[in-house]
């Protein structure tokens, strides 16, 4: 299991939704069919500003070690995140279908588990998985 795989490609899937978020918002409130009123193209940005923030802390740990209790906060902050969007995008699809959701239902439904296998495995007895 290559670690860096996942930390960069978590890195660059979240710094495009944090840019996205961050830069414009009052697009993404437009396609989002939401009213852009001061207050969502502020929370927008700070959601953006948030993601950008986890593709930092991705981008310059992918060469760390992780697993087990090596940068165990790195990897439980991420797993959290996944499992919370995961169930968030869950229950937008029972009230709304759309194919959009359902392809970042599975990305975040990967990363998840990736994330728990991580964290669950012990880096030192591999020493390829850096």
């Amino acid at each position: 299991m290559k670690t860096k795989w996942l930390m960069s490609s978590s890195a660059v899937l979240m710094g495009l939704a944090g840019l996205v978020g961050t830069f414009i918002p009052e697009e993404i409130s437009i396609i989002l069919g939401v009213e852009h009123s001061p207050i969502t193209l502020i929370l927008l940005q700070i959601i953006g500003g948030l993601y950008l923030g986890f593709a930092m802390l991705n981008w310059f740990t992918r060469s760390a070690l992780i697993g087990g209790i090596y940068n165990k906060p790195v990897v439980l902050a991420n797993l959290i995140h996944c499992i919370v969007v995961f169930f968030a995008l869950i229950r937008q699809l029972a009230e709304q279908f759309h194919f959009v959701f359902v392809i970042l239902t599975l990305v975040y439904l990967g990363f998840a588990v990736w994330l728990t296998l991580v964290m669950r495995s012990n880096p030192l007895s591999n020493p390829s998985k850096m």
